[in-house]
């Protein structure tokens, strides 16, 4: 890690106005990235350190959360500069005080969500790979939703798991899920709309006013649905939420039915990045995605 004095230059200079020599005080949360408190005479600064190699997943969050900054439907952490310091690659966003979650916050987090959804492009994916978590997320553009999803992302992931010990029978049969992706589409063709990526009840909270905001995305363009399966893997998400984005603007019929095949792929993602139970787990969605397929 470069020594604060030396961070503290490149941190003036990619946000033009001078920090403090050193961060008040690390924060808690970050299970990638080193993350501390940063004074400066432009607002206190929340910054994310790492290796020399993380600059290019910094700068794609730094993307990332342009991309739905622009959406004006949900608060996103401004960015307020990038770069590297030596061996050391740094992510400045301003310090923002977290609140109390509430019924209201939900709510308004529900019709938001919804409303960053309305937001479309022509294909699926983005303009850049991005992560999720550690993991490389690739993006390219493609016109075929079941097929984006079943190639870059089940098909990345089980290639992945295959060079991570993880291949056998998970790999046979989770190819197996990529080769049926299309059924469950069957009188559904959904926009490709601008997704978090990976909403989980850890990348939201409300601000000292009680406004939601989210962070640490995974962006791109796809199928909504996804961002919904996502809130219900790990929880997080109470009634008022999903009763405000379904006033919204409704799911498909079929949406109940997909839930299982779009978390698979966080799942995979977690084997990958941690090993242990989460194998289980892959294996049994697995078996219940081949049964619905007949």
């Amino acid at each position: 890690m470069a020594p604060a004095q030396d961070l503290a230059t490149a941190l003036a200079e990619a946000i033009g106005a001078r920090p403090a020599a050193q961060p008040s005080g690390a924060v808690h949360g970050g299970s990638i990235n080193r993350c501390v408190r940063w004074e400066s005479e432009g607002g206190t600064l929340f910054v994310k350190l790492g290796a020399a190699a993380s600059l290019d997943m910094f700068e794609a969050e730094a993307e990332g959360l342009a991309e739905l900054g622009r959406a004006a439907a949900i608060r996103v952490p401004t960015v307020r500069g990038s770069g590297l310091c030596g061996d050391t690659a740094f992510l400045a966003l301003e310090w923002i005080e977290f609140g109390s979650g509430s019924a209201r916050s939900e709510t308004l987090l529900g019709e938001r969500l919804a409303q960053l959804h309305r937001v479309t492009a022509p294909c699926f994916g983005w303009h850049r790979d991005n992560t999720i978590g550690a993991t490389p997320q690739p993006n390219a553009w493609m016109d075929d939703w079941p097929r984006f999803f079943a190639e870059r992302r089940l098909g990345f992931q089980l290639e992945l798991a295959a060079r991570r010990g993880h291949g056998g029978r998970l790999v046979e049969r989770g190819s197996r899920v990529c080769e049926r992706v299309e059924t469950f589409f069957d009188g559904y063709r959904p926009s490709a709309s601008l997704l978090h990526g990976d909403l989980w009840g850890g990348n939201w909270a409300t601000d000292a006013s009680g406004e939601p905001l989210i962070f640490d995305p995974a962006v791109y363009y796809g199928d909504r649905e996804a961002d919904l399966a996502m809130t219900r893997l790990f929880g997080g998400f109470g009634r008022a939420f999903y009763s405000a984005y379904e006033h919204a603007w409704p799911l498909d019929p079929g949406a109940a039915a997909r839930v299982s095949l779009y978390n698979l792929y966080h799942v995979l993602n977690h084997l990958n990045l941690f090993g242990g139970g989460y194998r289980a787990q892959a294996d049994a969605m697995i078996d219940r995605l081949l049964a619905a397929t007949g």
